[in-house]
């Protein structure tokens, strides 16, 4: 039997250690939650609305807890796990209001009878996890699986299986049938091997690599759902907005947050060129020089931590230097953080007006600047990737929204605030051009008709008070 562990990337110190699931295992917990379905199925609605609030009461009377728990398996500043509880309880409440916004019964009278539109459970949900958000991006998928009466096999990370294992003891206090969620911890083997079983959906955040193996995996069996929540090469336009220092604090919080290991962040920062884009870059420069990277019970509160492994960040460091290498401009240089581990980065702005980069997103705190003679110009850059994720922009005028909004090419589009900014009752990822989510529910006219959850703050403000960890 393999064993495995987590490690705290602020410290070296071992979270868990423990066994990876055999196949045998693997194939165990697939056939209890075969057996548990039909019975799950066909309860009252209300029998598993009321499983996932005891579920929800049990994340609340946890909640301090495993906050620290994620902190120290993820090395992510305790305000930010802090909240990722917060939304973990919080999506329980929105995905009962969902399902009754997006599932249900309706009946309709037509020329020769009645018409009736049914949602049925699919049947069995695996569930792969992320270690960037190990609580909340997995029960995402969890709870309104659950709800819809589909039962789950549930794999986290190999970097957070600690997590993993919290969320499965609040589940049993939750007092779910057997076989109705299962969890199964392990590594990549321990994935192929549950995808090999006979399951119907697969929930999956992760890579854009990982999703396009799996698209390709299940070509011929349509049975099987796919909800791919994928990392995404995202822009962020800054246009005709005149305060510099407030632009920057929105730059800041989109590219630098959770160290830049969300798929959501800002990797790409468009400006117009000359005096303005000058002022934007500098404004964004000095207020990075102030951010405090740390271990996440440091004082002062540190606003990020380490990457999740030395591992990411030496692949990290070495697609900037690649990046350096084919003649990027730095305008502030990254590498190891003096007294800390290796897990650790210092945050990079680099300039590739000009210059040809690889289409992929690096996942750490990393930014790339590029100029644009016009607005339209500065639309075709930000749609120049094959990952339309998420997507911003940032302007005093109200009429470049209009324009960007029909014709950016993301799933997600934020004007006048972090393109992290997202909300739990709307639709997440990318579909179409991104190919990077395919929503539980869905209708004809979601494929006529491009999907984009918009969130919109009106004016730029400066958001400097809001962002924690600032020196000074």
């Amino acid at each position: 039997m393999t064993r495995f562990t987590s490690i705290d990337p602020a410290t070296g110190d071992t979270v868990w250690e423990g066994p990876a699931a055999t196949g045998e295992q693997v194939a165990a917990a697939v056939t209890a939650a075969r057996t548990a379905f039909p019975d799950w199925a066909d309860r009252p609605r209300q029998d598993r609305i009321d499983a996932v609030l005891r579920y929800q009461a049990a994340l609340k009377a946890r909640a301090p807890a495993m906050a620290e728990a994620i902190s120290r398996e993820t090395g992510k500043a305790l305000w930010e796990t802090t909240a990722e509880l917060g939304s973990m309880a919080g999506k329980v409440d929105l995905s009962i209001k969902a399902y009754d916004e997006r599932t249900g019964e309706r009946t309709a009278e037509t020329p020769f009878g009645t018409a009736t539109l049914r949602h049925r459970p699919h049947g069995v949900a695996a569930v792969l996890g992320p270690f960037n958000f190990p609580g909340h991006l997995p029960n995402g998928h969890i709870v309104p699986a659950l709800l819809a009466g589909d039962t789950v096999v549930f794999k986290p990370s190999e970097e957070t299986p600690h997590t993993g294992q919290l969320i499965a003891e609040c589940l049993a206090e939750a007092d779910l049938p057997t076989g109705v969620f299962n969890l199964i911890q392990g590594a990549r083997d321990t994935g192929a091997a549950l995808l090999d079983q006979p399951i119907d959906a697969l929930m999956f955040t992760g890579s854009g690599a990982a999703g396009a193996h799996f698209r390709r995996k299940f070509a011929e069996d349509p049975h099987v759902i796919l909800a791919l929540e994928l990392g995404g090469n995202n822009p962020l336009v800054v246009w005709d907005a005149a305060d510099a220092e407030a632009v920057a604090g929105i730059v800041v919080q989109s590219a630098f947050i959770t160290t830049g290991q969300r798929c959501s962040c800002a990797r790409r920062l468009i400006v117009p060129e000359g005096a303005q884009g000058d002022a934007i870059i500098e404004a964004v420069a000095a207020l990075v020089d102030r951010l405090i990277f740390a271990p996440w019970n440091s004082t002062p509160e540190p606003y990020g931590g380490p990457l999740i492994s030395p591992k990411a960040a030496e692949a990290a460091l070495s697609a900037l230097q690649a990046r350096i290498d084919a003649g990027a401009r730095v305008i502030r240089a990254s590498g190891p953080v003096d007294n800390l581990p290796g897990a650790f980065v210092k945050p990079a702005i680099i300039e590739v007006t000009g210059v040809t980069v690889p289409d992929e997103e690096m996942f750490a705190p990393f930014l790339s600047v590029t100029r644009a003679a016009s607005f339209d110009a500065a639309i075709a850059e930000a749609n120049a990737t094959r990952y339309g994720l998420s997507a911003g922009l940032v302007s005093d005028d109200p009429a470049r929204w209009d324009h960007f909004i029909r014709r950016i090419r993301a799933g997600v589009v934020n004007f006048n605030r972090p393109t992290t900014g997202a909300a739990g009752n709307m639709p997440f990822g990318g579909l179409g051009a991104s190919g990077n989510h395919r929503p539980s529910a869905y209708y004809a006219a979601d494929y006529c008709a491009y999907p984009v959850a918009s969130f919109e703050a009106g004016a730029v403000r400066n958001i400097e008070s809001e962002i924690k960890g600032l020196r000074g």
